[in-house]
Formats: structure tokens, C-alpha cells, sequence
């Protein structure tokens, strides 16, 4: 099976449950069942990030293979890096369903999965049989629900998961785990950072819906305490008064096509504050060549797809590589990197 004809049956996915449509398409890919994209990646896409070279800037974002199943089937459709999880201590079931909503005629999805994950053990086990030679893997990590310490179960987590991992995710921005987004705070996130000791470059993923002032002592925390970067951004918990589906109203976060003009302004703010000091990820809305640029001219060194891949499937891919390729050489960029941050 190739990526194009794995996406040619996407519309029967979405016949689905959200949910369900979501478990076969990550146990299918596990399988193998999705193909490979086989085709040699453009030279002017290819940028260093996390130590090491990547083939392109096109990253899966979290929470589309939550327990790092499919991590080696998912380099295998063409990402240059994928990032596994949020990965909890514990296993723990997330938040009642339904909690994963579809808003088609949005281009959106609103979810409050709640961290539902098998846990550190197997996620680690998984993380072990991933094949890492195509494809860079990042581990998001995060708290349980119950019983959590941030300031212990950061730093613990990041230790585990160093090893195995390209780079490490610090997601304190979930709008689904009650109180997370308050340790986006100058006091809460010193706390995390300060006990963190690892070699591996850590990023820190933060809210869209954060206050501009909120953004700069986040920026200030990180760059002073040698972060590598940021990913921007997670979900909303606004509503854009334009949304048309019916699931419009539904508790949690929004990811999709109404994110993407927020999430880009934001990372363009914090390209400037940033200065220089933070490489970002931008993620939010992206769902073609035109969209990934966007993001690269607001700052972006690398972009991140979910609700756009969850729409169109693998074929959206090389779909992404190939326009992309062609829109840096129709501006005149010699390579992807000179387009970080030129439209700012």
C-alpha cells in the first residue's frame, strides 16, 4: 500500500467514531498497512535541528501516537521527525468519553483526551524498538491527573526518556489536565526547568492563548536556563465566532484550520522577543505547502502537522515536501533555512 491510496481511504475513516477511526489508523500504521514514501527528499528542504541533520522540516506532532507505537511506521511516510506522545508516570485512562470530536466543516478537531496513555513503562519499551536512522523522535512528556508533583515528575520523566529520544517535550499547555496550563508561570516552570539535567536539547510546548506578557517571561525562563526551544502552539480554548459545525460548542481544546492564523501570530511574537536565543516549532492549522511557509517566514525552523494529517492522511506528506520545495525556489531561497523568520 502506498500513502497516496492509504488517504484515499480516509473519507471511510471518518464514517467512524472519532475515536475508533483514530485507533485503527494508528494500529494500521503500526502494521505497516500505510506504505512508504520512497521518493528522495528535495536537498533544499534539509535543516539541522536536535544534533543532528534532518531530511526535511515537516514533523507529526504529540498526541497522534500517544505510547510510541508506531514511531518506526511513521518515518517511513516521509517525516523528518516525529514526536511521540504526552507520556504520563502512570498508565491512566484520560477524561470519559466521548472526548474526541470532529469539525469537518472547520477543518477542526476539539479534543479532551485528558493524557490518556499505557504509561512510562510501555511507552519506553516501545520507544526501544523504534527505528530512529530515518527519522528524528521527540518524547513529550506530562503529569497525571492524581498525584502529581511537577517539580519531581518533569525532571524524572525527561532522565527515562533521554536515552531513546532526539529531543524532549516539556507540555505544560494542555487545556485537559486540570491546573497544567498554570505552570506556564515565571515561579512553576523555573521550578521544572532548574531540576531537569539532560543532554538532549529540551523544548517547552506552550498555549496559544497566552498573554503576550506571559510569552516573554516564557521566553526569558527558557533562553536563561538554556532550553533549546519552543513548540507553538497546543490547542485553544476560544472559539472563533465563525465555526460552523454543530460540535462547535464541545468542551476542550481546538486544533485545526481556526488555529492556524493565532498560533502563527503568536509564533511570530515570539520570534522577535526570542531573538535569536530559541529555535521554534511551529504547529497549528497546517495543512498545505502554503501553510508551512507561513509558519517558516513567522519563525518557524521546523512545523509540526496533527489535524491537518488526521484529514488527509500519509499522502498529505509528500504532498507538503514538494510544494514546499517549490515555493522556497519560487522566493529565491537557496535552502529552508534562510526562510526562518523572513516574512517577520
Amino acid at each position: 500500500m502506498t500513502p497516496q491510496f492509504a488517504s484515499a481511504l480516509m473519507p471511510l475513516m471518518r464514517l467512524l467514531d472519532a475515536e475508533q477511526a483514530h485507533k485503527l489508523s494508528l494500529h494500521a500504521l503500526a502494521m505497516g498497512l500505510a506504505g512508504q514514501d520512497r521518493a528522495p527528499d528535495d536537498e533544499i528542504l534539509a535543516i539541522a535541528a536536535f544534533g543532528r541533520r534532518l531530511r526535511n522540516p515537516i514533523g507529526l506532532a504529540a498526541g497522534f501516537d500517544k505510547d510510541a507505537v508506531a514511531v518506526t511506521a511513521l518515518g517511513r511516510l516521509g517525516f523528518g521527525f516525529v514526536e511521540a506522545g504526552t507520556v504520563t508516570p502512570r498508565p491512566q485512562a484520560g477524561n470519559p468519553k466521548p472526548r474526541l470530536f470532529r469539525l469537518q466543516e472547520d477543518q477542526a478537531v476539539i479534543n479532551r483526551m485528558g493524557f490518556n496513555n499505557g504509561g512510562l513503562d510501555a511507552y519506553l519499551r516501545n520507544l526501544q524498538r523504534a527505528e530512529r536512522t530515518l527519522v528524528a523522535v521527540g518524547a513529550n512528556v506530562g503529569i497525571n491527573k492524581e498525584g502529581a508533583d511537577p517539580e519531581r515528575d518533569y525532571p524524572a520523566l525527561v532522565k527515562a526518556v533521554s536515552p531513546l529520544a532526539d529531543y524532549i517535550t516539556i507540555n505544560i499547555s494542555s487545556p485537559n489536565t486540570p491546573n497544567l496550563r498554570d505552570l506556564q508561570s515565571e515561579d512553576r516552570l523555573v521550578g521544572i526547568l532548574d531540576g531537569i539535567s539532560t543532554d538532549k536539547p529540551i523544548f517547552v510546548k506552550i498555549a496559544p492563548d497566552l498573554a503576550q506578557d506571559g510569552l516573554a517571561s516564557v521566553i526569558d525562563v527558557c533562553a536563561a536556563r538554556r532550553v533549546a526551544g519552543l513548540i507553538i502552539s497546543n490547542t485553544t480554548i476560544t472559539r472563533p465566532v465563525d465555526l460552523r459545525s454543530a460540535n462547535k460548542a464541545q468542551a476542550g481544546g481546538l486544533s485545526g484550520r481556526p488555529l492556524f492564523e493565532m498560533s502563527t501570530k503568536m509564533l511570530a511574537q515570539a520570534y522577535k522577543l526570542s531573538a535569536g536565543r530559541l529555535m521554534l516549532i511551529g504547529v497549528g492549522g497546517v495543512f498545505s505547502a502554503e501553510d508551512a511557509l507561513a509558519k517558516i517566514l513567522a519563525g518557524a525552523s521546523l512545523v509540526q502537522l496533527y489535524t491537518g494529517f488526521a484529514y488527509a492522511g500519509p499522502a498529505l506528506v509528500p504532498h507538503l515536501k514538494t510544494g514546499l520545495a517549490k515555493l522556497l525556489r519560487a522566493r529565491g531561497f537557496k535552502n529552508v533555512t534562510e526562510a526562518i523568520g523572513a516574512g517577520c
